[in-house]
């Protein structure tokens, strides 16, 4: 029998665990959670956007949902997830991050699969699952995500720019596709995005190529498929956007 979220989410423990299995190209539409949600890709690439900002979460690593935050889910490739349903305390109750999974948090994350439904809190899983909420609290990956505006005509052109990198449009002509005028679009922008357009597109470029870079795709073929003029280029911007060459995410 299928065992439903909305099921486990009702189980009366502060940690429920459910590990699912989805193929390359498997959309779950927006939908939102009671409880947090700690979403582990064990392998396989994922996207997950919410209104304030969309999120890579690659292979061996995690993003943290807030209870409530309406999001959607997006397969780049076929994926194991490994999901926690999270009663949360106070301090893990902020906003939704891509986190690094520790040896330690990933040991954690499969020791609780392995736990009944209605584990002993008092015993040795209840000490399992604590010791889980505080490998949480690990340092968060900010450049995996990328901030979406809320202004609707912003956001309809970041959208344009989301399902094609490649675009090369003139600031002009964004600020004229949203009927604004080329200061009112820099400057509203910047306050809500808080980058310049430029520096936007880069980094959704990035993201795109680390998505495609983890699902195997080689370095040469994911440059040019993310807009830039040579692989020189795109491994000098890969490298000062995230510190390691494009190589280290080929899996």
């Amino acid at each position: 029998m299928t065992i439903r979220s909305c099921d486990l989410e009702n189980v009366p423990r502060p940690v429920v665990a459910l590990a699912d299995e989805y193929p390359a190209n498997f959309v779950d539409p927006r939908h939102h959670h009671p409880r947090a949600q700690l979403l582990y890709a064990a392998s396989g690439v994922m996207s997950v956007v919410t209104d304030s900002a969309t999120f890579v979460v690659p292979p061996q690593r995690a993003i943290w949902m807030p209870a409530g935050v309406d999001h959607e889910v997006r397969c780049r490739s076929a994926v194991s997830i490994r999901t926690l349903y999270v009663d949360a305390p106070d301090d893990l109750r902020r906003e939704c991050r891509v986190i690094e999974v520790s040896e330690l948090l990933r040991a954690l994350i499969l020791e609780t699969m392995a736990l009944p439904r209605e584990y002993d809190p008092s015993g040795r899983a209840g000490r399992i699952v604590q010791l889980l909420l505080e490998s949480i609290e690990t340092p968060s990956t900010p450049m995996l995500c990328v901030p979406m505006p809320h202004e609707p005509r912003l956001l309809r052109v970041c959208q344009a720019l989301i399902d094609d990198p490649t675009r090369a449009d003139s600031l002009d002509e964004w600020a004229g596709r949203a009927c604004m005028s080329r200061r009112t679009f820099t400057r509203l922008f910047r306050e809500q995005t808080g980058m310049s357009l430029a520096e936007w597109r880069q980094h959704v470029r990035l993201l795109e190529a680390m998505a495609r870079l983890a699902c195997g795709q080689p370095v040469t073929t994911t440059a040019y498929d993310v807009g830039y003029e040579s692989p020189s280029a795109f491994t000098a911007a890969f490298q000062r956007a995230f510190g390691v060459p494009p190589s280290r995410y080929i899996h």
